[in-house]
């Protein structure tokens, strides 16, 4: 799959812009504050309805206008795609696929897919949990639609149920409520778990072979899902994992009450990271979890071409520049065999090293 043009209105600092891309590398140069990331942002909008960096829509249109708009030309699955999303700031987006008006986010996914690595990402490893569930629901709500839909049942019952703790004392009429949500939480709970667990034994064998070959092989990565205490097996099926969670949220209804929080659930899942069997948050070094972090980025690219059978787009955004030279090397190795984006300084070599197409960014302009 490749983009071959994006067009750009009043999307953050870019005013009207087109550019056509090579099918193999483009690099991205500029100073900092120019667009260089923007324009990565609005590639990966336009494949999963969701920004890295926005909360919300409105933050993504430009300063001095009402709406944005976003299309790419895209070949994937030996088909013309054309995609568009527009962005308003009074009313909800617009979507559409080859001009058919598109109902959710997994009809952009269902076109092309993204890997988005950023400088943030390479302390994925020392962050807390939060940060490495995001990391397994973007891949997943571009790969498994029924995962994006269960993610956002999933969401909504919980902020519902999380409302009714919080406000049951001054209101406890809200609790006749309270089975609805959780019964939900349990259903939907299932779901997550079950795509979650496939999705880490893909990530576990890919990821420890890429750690292993970037470190020369001296260090051994591993990963282990961890869920609800309840699922004595992840690997269950959807029933299973829905009566064992079931049986944990029945037996966590008082705490929660006494709390006024919701305590049990799929919500608090993480990914443990060992290198040579040691917990890589607490011991590893930062040289140790940066090449972790690239490895888990890396595995996710490849689970992608394992998937849908085509390597998706990988952005790389101005990465390289915190690696040093070996990393560096690493990560330039394996980025063949699809197209690739990638935002660097000025000064950066990386226009001469790679080859492809070259473009200077200046104040949301392209050259």
């Amino acid at each position: 799959m490749r983009i071959d043009r994006l067009e750009l209105e009043n999307f953050r600092n870019y005013g009207c812009q087109a550019v056509d891309f090579d099918a193999r590398c483009n690099v991205i140069f500029g100073e900092n504050a120019q667009g260089k990331t923007n324009l990565l942002e609005a590639l990966v909008y336009l494949s999963c309805g969701k920004s890295p960096r926005a909360r919300t829509d409105r933050e993504m249109i430009r300063f001095d206008a009402f709406a944005a708009r976003l299309c790419a030309t895209v070949m994937a699955r030996d088909r013309d795609f054309r995609v568009q999303v527009d962005l308003f700031r009074d009313r909800r987006r617009k979507m559409s696929v080859n001009q058919v008006p598109a109902k959710n986010s997994a009809a952009l996914s269902q076109v092309y897919n993204t890997v988005f690595f950023c400088p943030e990402d390479l302390f994925l490893i020392r962050e807390g949990a939060a940060a490495r569930r995001r990391f397994i629901d973007t891949a997943l709500c571009q790969l498994r639609p029924r995962y994006a839909a269960a993610l956002a049942e999933y969401n909504r019952a919980y902020d519902h149920k999380t409302r009714i703790l919080r406000d049951a004392e001054e209101r406890p009429d809200l609790l006749a409520a309270l089975p609805e949500f959780n019964e939900q939480l349990v259903r939907f709970g299932a779901v997550l778990i079950h795509y979650r667990q496939q999705f880490a034994v893909r990530l576990r064998e890919y990821a420890a072979a890429n750690h292993l070959e970037c470190s020369g092989g001296r260090e051994q990565l591993d990963i282990q899902y961890q869920t609800v205490s309840s699922i004595t097996d992840p690997a269950a099926d959807i029933a299973t994992l829905t009566e064992q969670l079931r049986d944990h949220m029945e037996s966590h209804q008082i705490a929660e009450r006494s709390s006024r929080l919701c305590l049990s659930g799929p919500h608090k899942d993480d990914l443990l990271v060992t290198i040579d069997g040691r917990d890589a948050k607490q011991y590893a070094s930062q040289g140790q979890t940066r090449t972790a972090a690239l490895a888990l980025k890396l595995a996710e690219r490849e689970i992608y071409k394992n998937v849908t059978g085509e390597y998706p787009v990988l952005l790389l955004d101005d990465v390289l520049s915190e690696l040093d030279p070996r990393r560096q090397e690493f990560v330039l190795n394996r980025i063949a065999g699809g197209q690739v984006f990638i935002t660097c300084c000025e000064d950066d070599r990386l226009p001469q090293l790679l080859g492809g197409k070259v473009l200077h960014v200046h104040g949301g302009e392209l050259v």
